[in-house]
């Protein structure tokens, strides 16, 4: 068969593995709700600015006398003892946790994936390197360090915002998302290289070892499409863990200070929980909703996605 039929072929049965995989998951409610969850999400962060009854860091609440105001049509969310509408300042918070979700998980499965995919396929002493390495990383602990760092770059960055092409990006919030992500792929890689110790034994990599392929070609052409599966479902379970992360650190007071994440709303509002409880429980909900939205598609991904199950 020539090489073209192959990659015919390949891509043929690779189609056809996320086309059972999609049929598979329309089938799982739970992961079908978490998924709509998460559109909506995406949608409040897209469309914040007009949605919010007031702009972000409002006062307005204040100066009409309606400051630390339970919940009613008005205020459906109540306000804060600041002054400030909670509803506006939670959907306001979206984009920022969006930005967490997305870069955090993009930043810790990019490690994940290299760490994993070398120390499976190379094995022998690169291995054993990049495990102790790893092991290293599992054993910290790893709270208390983040909170250290970001408290140090909080300190050495006097300019809160980067301007990237007409962009605002939070700089301190930043610092914090490659902080966790650093400290949180090591867990991840151990599953990705134990996946690519089965994979590599495989007869049709054996058959590219044969043909005198390379073991950087074999990783990326033949590897990395083949743990793609299993990287689509962690990456749903690293957000989740990585906006629970994020809200701890800025709950404790160790976040962003320029920027209205659910965490530090609830970090504002702890003091006056007896006479304002509501805004602190509604941020709290965004974030339990959220870490609930994504774990619920990765169970749906999971079990879409897992070869050893039958339709």
């Amino acid at each position: 068969m020539s090489s073209s039929s192959k990659n015919d072929v390949s891509k043929r049965r690779g189609a056809g593995q996320w086309a059972v995989a999609w049929r598979r998951f329309k089938k799982h409610k739970s992961g079908l709700f978490g998924l709509g969850m998460i559109i909506v999400l995406l949608f409040v962060a897209a469309f914040h600015n007009y949605i919010a009854p007031y702009p972000a860091g409002s006062l307005a609440p204040l100066y009409q006398g309606d400051a630390g105001q339970p919940p009613s049509l008005k205020y459906l969310f109540g306000t804060s003892v600041g002054g400030s509408d909670v509803y506006s300042e939670v959907l306001h918070g979206a984009i920022y946790t969006v930005y967490v979700a997305f870069s955090g998980t993009i930043i810790t499965m990019v490690i994940c994936i290299a760490v994993g995919i070398v120390a499976g396929y190379m094995g022998k002493y690169i291995d054993e390197v990049l495990m102790r390495i790893t092991e290293i990383f599992l054993v910290f602990p790893s709270l208390m360090l983040i909170l250290v760092f970001a408290r140090i770059f909080q300190l050495r960055n006097s300019n809160p915002y980067w301007n990237l092409l007409g962009i605002q990006i939070p700089i301190g919030l930043t610092m914090v998302i490659l902080i966790v992500s650093v400290f949180a792929w090591s867990p991840y890689a151990r599953v990705i290289r134990g996946e690519v110790l089965r994979l590599k034994e495989a007869e049709f990599i054996q058959a590219s070892k044969g043909i005198g392929a390379n073991s950087r070609w074999i990783m990326i052409r033949h590897i990395l499409p083949n743990v793609l599966p299993q990287i689509v479902v962690l990456a749903t379970l690293t957000m989740a863990g990585i906006v629970l992360t994020e809200a701890g650190v800025s709950f404790l007071g160790f976040g962003d200070p320029n920027t209205i994440t659910w965490g530090r709303l609830m970090e504002e509002s702890f003091p006056f929980m007896s006479t304002a409880w509501w805004a602190e429980v509604f941020p709290g909900l965004a974030v339990f909703l959220t870490i609930l939205a994504f774990n619920l598609l990765g169970d749906g991904l999971s079990d879409a996605l897992n070869p050893r199950l039958r339709e």
